[in-house]
């Protein structure tokens, strides 16, 4: 029987890692996400075992890192919606890992199998190329007699297209007790 993938588990670490990647992301130093993800390497090569307390550092770790073979993106979709974990010998033809990161991924699988496959759900997540179901997601997806989810099954991405949250720029101008007196303030180095 094939192993379940906890959805929200990912879902949740893609965005621990995705807010820590981002708080990295500063047009001022260009290099304090590699040296980031160089030091997070280095720690769980020393000690894998953090994981257990920290999964999160898995895939900042290989953050950009790592691809996903174009003709495996399908079967990474189909284990999301699924909600299904590959074996270790679909796994480990449905990614390349980057040479100098051979020596972690190697100690990564040594400690945890499950943990390396998790993280590498959640880079496909973040990488842009997977999304989970809307109903996979809330726990009610139904499958047809083939296994196929029904075909009226919506999916939709964790961040939407537009990043329309309803806060817009120009939604707030007509609230009541709006002031637009803060509209021009800008931080230290932010441009206009």
């Amino acid at each position: 029987m094939a192993q379940k993938l906890n959805l929200a588990r990912i879902r949740a670490l893609q965005t621990d890692a995705m807010e820590n990647i981002e708080s990295y992301m500063d047009p001022d130093t260009p290099k304090a996400l590699e040296q980031f993800t160089a030091k997070m390497k280095a720690i769980l090569l020393a000690d894998p075992e953090i994981l257990d307390s920290v999964p999160e550092y898995l895939p900042m770790a290989l953050y950009g890192r790592v691809k996903f073979v174009p003709a495996a993106k399908l079967k990474w979709q189909q284990w999301l919606d699924k909600a299904t974990a590959p074996s270790w010998d679909e796994f480990k033809t449905s990614v390349a890992f980057n040479n100098a990161d051979l020596e972690l991924v190697k100690a990564i699988r040594s400690h945890s199998e499950d943990q390396l496959i998790e993280a590498c759900a959640v880079l496909f997540l973040l990488d842009g190329s997977g999304k989970i179901s809307a109903k996979r997601r809330n726990g009610s997806e139904s499958y047809n007699e083939d296994g196929d989810t029904a075909p009226d099954d919506a999916e939709d991405s964790y961040h939407s297209d537009d990043d329309n949250d309803g806060y817009g720029a120009d939604d707030d101008s007509d609230e009541e007790g709006y002031d637009d007196q803060y509209d021009d303030i800008r931080f230290n180095g932010e441009k206009p």
